[in-house]
């Protein structure tokens, strides 16, 4: 199935094959056949879109569907065009298998009715584009095919990167042509699936361009006028074509040695075209090089009257591209509609855009005419264009809404109000919102050099702020500025205070800095009446003070949920009903942790919050792995992880729930693949907080895994971590059990002894009754390997009571499961003397417990454990040490796939199951075997079994 929005060229200029580009076409035909993507790339008029015509071509079958789309820069500022393009005849085929959200805000993009938005509901949007590709791929192969790929508007072209960095071996390829006149194609590269060739067109030789000539029948031409139409087109096929067919119309050919009678620009030679048009066609074409999306019922409306013809006649003279399926009118090259449009006079180009004002269906559209049509400032034309830039905004095109606010400032009095300065910032924002942080820097600091207004400058500086990103610490030389603006007015100071509990936490890792700022940030915004910031502000003290075992949590958590309440904060992933279930779950009460974080789960759905809701997925899976219903877990873990990657959002944290849920429930290779990914997220992050959770994930998979002393490297790490954050509730992480229990695996009950120690002070002044419970069932351990086989006993079967009776069912069974190993060894090695220990030495039980959970790792450890007897212990690591040695030195991603082929596993199996494609695992491998000094797969085998490599 083919969606057609075909390219076609001039009459008397489309070729039949691909001049002076054999090689790189088979090149790029090569690479659309091993399943990857093209990206071709050079300046104007090199020959991209004959190349890429001639690929798509190629590619088309009938089990296969090409979707295509092109843009010029007149429609660049209108969202979703090139969306339309692609989807717009395939929509009935997709829709039935989208989510409703995504359904709505797909055919609300592409229709332009509704209100679908990048603002408020984008991700759903994002993720509408990336499920209807999947759709359409699981009937075939998908070939997306873009040229002018500089010209997509914004919007389109977000949806498309986002779609195809996510695609994975999804068969779907993208062969897109981009201009790179001066410019570096690499974030076009970025935007592109990450197997995309990305392949240069460079200037064609003179043998070349003689061929091309005399392809199109441009003949007899001599071998000097050959050189000179060369040496004057720089190699540039376009440029050549259109020296040939002015010299082939010239009745006046020139004689050897003399220059060509053309000039050497392609402007010149289009205004040269252009002469043979009528004076009316010619104002015609200049109003559709003015129009956004020209068609022939635009002409009619914008008053030119005989439109029909004189584009005909344009047509004729290869000026415009034909295509009976497109209503748009398209120019046979932007240069064209360019030329023609920056050679008319400005009062002509005025009254042009005032026809247009008028004519436009598109508000958007109007509105932008309406400024070009007008000079000096106007309030009803600056007003025009701050409503055009919200409804921009409201369709999800922010980059639109940042131009059109820029037009509204220029037009905007000085005395009005709003002024001039404040129409900048909301520029700045909507910059910000569309990623453009250095746009909306540059704004922000230009108000800064006149503003005068308190608010307009914290305003500004919260844009600098925001544009760091993460980088805050770049920033400190704001805050006191941004202080001294603020003044004493309470709301300003607020939003400032607010910034700074960030900074607290992501640049200085100081918990109780962050708490003091937030604290601060709320009190002054409930005396400036700001309900909005209080609550945000709140709900992060809450979460801090908490992480903390801060005494005021309670209280705090009180107050953030206090009516009257924001909407937007009572749902939000930061908000207040966040905090509340952070304090639920790590005060044991899981009923009701579930009950709130499922209620919360399903708003944000419905709000269409993606953000939130990966989140919110996680907050659930982890929820359901503490009450032991592991494949439950697994699976929202699973769903959060999927939905995360999809949406580029909570990666690292997500990996580290799913970590833990495999570990319990599913792979345990898996679940350290998971861990160690989590912890270079935040490695990278420089996020020590996550870094602590994605370690204690780690260390728990490896305890599962039955390398007890990778487990007590990785988690003394974490507890260092948590000791220079100030994290002192240990209902947080719940690693310090897992630490004492491989401490004593390893031999060291005494450092196991006082973790338990220390962590149970902490537990007791918070009342954490699980933890105190998987503290006594570590100490129970202690006790066994000092002796007390008695004491042991007594102290594990108390403990697995009471976290039956807590409802943490995988913690029950993992202390049946040590008190069945202590009997079980008990009645192998009788001690002299010694009383018979209670109770069957039985696995029954245990396995029970686990089968119920569905906790299938744990339940494979209880077989191994019955099967070989009492002195049975956790299954070894897949590799021996030394092989675990050679692999510390690599990445992460290389040590996941170095993993997996010492298990055996094939290219693609490793792709599958690390979510990436196979031809990274190949590239990976290169790495891999240059960094351990190997040549094959067979050597890494070897390091697996111990052998050495050859």
């Amino acid at each position: 199935m083919t969606a057609r929005r075909d390219f076609q060229e001039p009459p008397r200029s489309r070729p039949d094959q691909v001049i002076g580009r054999e090689e790189l076409f088979a090149s790029a035909r090569e690479q659309l056949g091993r399943g990857g993507s093209v990206l071709l790339h050079g300046p104007a008029g090199i020959g991209k879109s004959t190349v890429l015509r001639a690929l798509a071509a190629d590619y088309v079958g009938p089990d296969r569907t090409v979707l295509r789309c092109s843009a010029t820069e007149s429609e660049s500022h209108l969202p979703f065009l090139a969306l339309a393009d692609l989807f717009g005849l395939v929509l009935d085929d997709v829709s039935g298998a989208l989510p409703g959200a995504q359904r709505t805000a797909l055919e609300s993009a592409l229709t332009g009715r509704g209100e679908s938005t990048l603002q408020r509901d984008g991700l759903a949007l994002r993720l509408a584009v990336l499920s209807a590709l999947r759709a359409l791929a699981a009937k075939g192969p998908v070939l997306v095919v873009a040229d002018d790929l500089q010209w997509l508007d914004a919007a389109s072209a977000e949806l498309l990167g986002f779609a195809a960095r996510r695609l994975g071996d999804t068969p779907v390829q993208m062969l897109c042509a981009v201009r790179t006149e001066g410019e570096e194609y690499d974030r076009h590269l970025r935007a592109s699936p990450p197997d995309t060739l990305a392949v240069r067109l460079g200037p064609l030789t003179r043998t070349q361009v003689s061929a091309l000539l005399d392809h199109r029948g441009y003949t007899p031409l001599s071998r000097s006028t050959i050189r000179d139409i060369h040496r004057t087109s720089g190699g540039n096929p376009l440029f050549a074509l259109e020296l040939g067919r002015a010299l082939a119309e010239s009745p006046a050919r020139p004689r050897p040695g003399e220059p060509l009678p053309v000039p050497t620009s392609l402007r010149a030679l289009v205004l040269s075209r252009l002469e043979m048009l009528s004076g009316e066609a010619r104002r015609t074409l200049l109003v559709a090089s003015a129009g956004a999306r020209p068609t022939v019922a635009l002409l009619h409306a914008a008053g030119r009257e005989h439109a029909e013809a004189e584009t005909a006649q344009a047509a004729a003279l290869g000026l415009l591209a034909t295509d009976p399926e497109a209503p748009a009118l398209r120019f046979a090259h932007p240069l064209i509609s360019a030329a023609l449009y920056a050679e008319a006079p400005a009062q002509e180009r005025r009254a042009v855009h005032a026809a247009l004002s008028t004519a436009a269906s598109d508000p958007i559209e109007r509105a932008r005419h309406l400024a070009l049509a007008t000079t000096g400032t106007d309030p009803e034309v600056a007003t025009r264009l701050a409503e055009a830039g919200a409804l921009a905004r409201d369709r999800g095109a922010p980059s639109v809404a940042a131009s059109l606010g820029l037009l509204s400032a220029r037009h905007t009095p000085a005395d009005s109000t709003p002024g001039p300065d404040e129409r900048r910032l909301q520029a700045a924002e909507d910059a910000i919102t569309a990623g453009e942080a250095d746009l909306a820097r540059d704004i922000a600091r230009d108000v800064l050099t006149r503003a005068t207004v308190p608010g307009e400058r914290v305003r500004a500086w919260m844009v600098v702020i925001e544009a760091a990103g993460q980088a805050l610490g770049e920033v400190d030389a704001v805050f006191p500025q941004v202080l001294a603006d603020a003044g004493d007015d309470p709301c300003l100071l607020a939003q400032v205070h607010y910034q700074l509990a960030w900074r607290g936490l992501v640049v200085e890792g100081d918990f109780a800095e962050a708490r003091q700022e937030a604290a601060h940030a709320a009190e002054l915004a409930a005396r400036g009446g700001d309900r909005r910031t209080e609550l945000m502000a709140l709900s992060f003290q809450a979460s801090t003070e908490t992480l903390m075992g801060h005494p005021d949590a309670p209280v705090t958590v009180k107050r953030a949920l206090k009516e009257p309440q924001d909407p937007y904060v009572a749902c939000h992933h930061n908000g207040a009903g966040s905090a509340r279930f952070r304090w639920l779950i790590m005060s044991d009460q899981l009923p009701e942790a579930r009950a709130t974080i499922t209620a919360l789960l399903r708003e944000v759905r419905r709000r269409g919050m993606v953000e939130s809701e990966v989140h919110f997925l996680r907050f659930l899976a982890d929820t359901e792995l503490r009450s032991g219903h592991c494949g439950r877990a697994l699976d929202l873990a699973r769903e959060s992880l999927r939905l995360a990657r999809d949406s580029g959002i909570g990666e690292g944290a997500s990996a580290m729930l799913a970590s833990l849920a495999e570990a319990s429930a599913g792979d345990v290779d898996r679940a350290l693949a998971l861990a160690r990914e989590a912890a270079d997220h935040a490695e990278v992050d420089g996020d020590q907080m996550y870094l602590s959770r994605a370690l204690a994930a780690l260390g728990y998979a490896q305890l599962v895994a039955g390398d007890p002393a990778a487990t007590v490297r990785s988690l003394r790490r974490v507890r260092e971590l948590e000791q220079g954050l100030g994290i002192n509730d240990p209902g947080r992480g719940r690693w310090h059990g897992d630490l004492a229990e491989a401490l004593v695996r390893i031999g060291e009950p005494g450092e196991a002894q006082d973790v338990i120690d220390t962590t149970r002070a902490h537990a007791l002044r918070l009342g954490r009754q699980s933890v105190l419970a998987v503290l006594d069932r570590a100490e129970a351990l202690v006790r066994a390997a000092r002796g007390d086989h008695e004491g042991a006993l007594v102290r594990l079967a108390s403990v697995q009571d009471r976290l039956g009776r807590l409802g943490y069912g995988l913690e029950e069974a993992r202390a049946a499961f040590a008190l069945a190993r202590l009997r079980a060894q008990a009645a192998a090695s009788p001690r002299p003397g010694a009383r018979p220990l209670p109770g069957p030495a039985s696995y029954d039980e245990a396995a029970r417990l686990f089968r119920r959970c569905r906790a299938l790792p744990w339940l494979r450890q209880v077989d191994a454990a019955a099967t070989a007897g009492p002195t049975a212990v956790a299954p070894a690591a897949t590799a021996p040490p030394a092989a675990l040695d050679a692999l510390e030195g690599l990445a992460a991603m290389e040590r996941q796939v170095a993993s997996l082929v010492m298990e055996g596993a094939t290219n693609r199996e490793i792709a599958a199951r690390l979510f990436i494609s196979v031809k990274t695992v190949e590239a990976t491998l290169t790495r891999v075997y240059r960094k351990l000094g190997i040549r094959s797969r067979v050597d890494i085998v070897r390091l697996a079994a111990g052998r050495r490599p050859s």
